[in-house]
């Protein structure tokens, strides 16, 4: 393991970001060389305060030329992005050129970014080449929670017919609610009012997921299609991001689907529920399930905990996380757009 220290300019301070600034200050390898916020009302205050943790002497700023001029080796980007996409890759685009190193949570059809929409890739890799810069894109869903579970898991199998990669979660105790009510349509009295579930939405964010797995055995997928039901509260629910009324969408199963002549190869899975009881029928059980049926079969669990908080926690924390081990690999690599599938094996520095 290198001594090297990584200075860290961490974007944002939201519900990943807070769990990436303790990260990085706990970090034996990584300094905090920055704090970029969006609101004012943090705008001058220690990175320490803002996240419940001891004083860091880092000040939380709005200015970004300020930051991306520093010394600082890699931006943790985890800006939300679910009504700016083209916000997000204008500032990946300006950080990559200006010679920053970029590790991103943020706009996650970068996990593959060949489908991440007419040109982003072109755009960003032009951007990489200019500054010298890598961009790598990861957290647990998508991320290391399917692709990294399944792939290291095809490594064990001579055949491979089909993988299915499930995520089971109960959301209620997830206080977020404009991704909740504004983007997932909690709440809401028709699914059509669910930006989630609006026609290509799923397949955008998790078909980079499908096309991945699919890529690393070396299986060419016809078409990326998707597929979902709700169900609608009996009676009023009480969550942490608010009140679900009776007769909101109250719970989600959708599936992106990778075609092969007809024949659904690679299955992408979200069970969402906000009362355990709900849909009996669907698959039971909390964490991320992967099913390959081959030779051998296979069947993973990984269910996450933390002595902080609840499984919502734990997911947000190893989100930032994913990336940030990920800092000396990305540091290291060649200039460009990496995925996964092109970092070596990396792991938490536990020193």
């Amino acid at each position: 393991m290198s001594d090297k220290t990584y200075r860290i300019i961490q974007w944002a301070t939201g519900t990943v970001g807070e769990h990436a600034v303790r990260g990085i200050v706990a970090h034996p390898q990584l300094e905090l060389a920055g704090l970029w916020v969006h609101s004012e009302a943090k705008e001058g205050v220690d990175a320490g305060e803002l996240v419940g943790i001891d004083p860091t002497g880092v000040i939380a700023t709005r200015d970004a030329d300020e930051l991306l001029a520093s010394d600082a080796d890699v931006v943790c980007y985890t800006a939300n992005s679910d009504l700016r996409p083209d916000g997000v890759i204008d500032d990946l685009e300006r950080m990559l050129a200006l010679g920053k190193n970029v590790v991103n949570t943020s706009f996650v059809p970068l996990l593959a970014p060949e489908l991440a929409g007419p040109g982003v890739a072109d755009r960003l890799r032009a951007a990489t080449v200019e500054g010298g810069a890598t961009l790598y894109t990861s957290g647990i869903d998508p991320g290391y929670g399917n692709v990294g579970i399944t792939v290291g898991a095809l490594a064990l199998c001579s055949r491979v017919d089909s993988a299915r990669m499930t995520e089971i979660v109960n959301y209620a105790t997830w206080d977020n609610p404009f991704t909740m009510f504004d983007i997932m349509g909690f709440g809401r009295s028709s699914e059509s009012e669910s930006i989630l579930l609006a026609p290509g939405s799923t397949a955008l964010a998790w078909g980079p997921v499908v096309s991945l797995v699919a890529r690393s055995i070396g299986l060419r997928l016809d078409d990326i299609v998707e597929r979902h039901e709700v169900i609608y509260a009996d009676e009023d629910i009480e969550i942490a991001s608010g009140t679900v009324p009776k007769g909101g969408l109250s719970g989600m199963r959708f599936e992106v689907i990778g075609m092969v002549d007809g024949v659904e190869r690679i299955v992408l899975e979200h069970v969402t529920r906000l009362l355990d009881e709900d849909r009996p029928d669907w698959p039971q059980g909390s964490g991320y399930r992967i099913d390959i049926s081959g030779d051998p079969n296979a069947h993973l669990e990984l269910e996450l905990s933390s002595p902080n908080g609840d499984h919502n926690y734990a997911g947000c924390l190893a989100t930032a996380m994913h990336v940030l081990n990920a800092v000396p690999a990305v540091v290291a690599a060649e200039p460009g757009l990496v995925t996964m599938l092109d970092l070596p094996v990396y792991s938490a520095d536990a020193r």
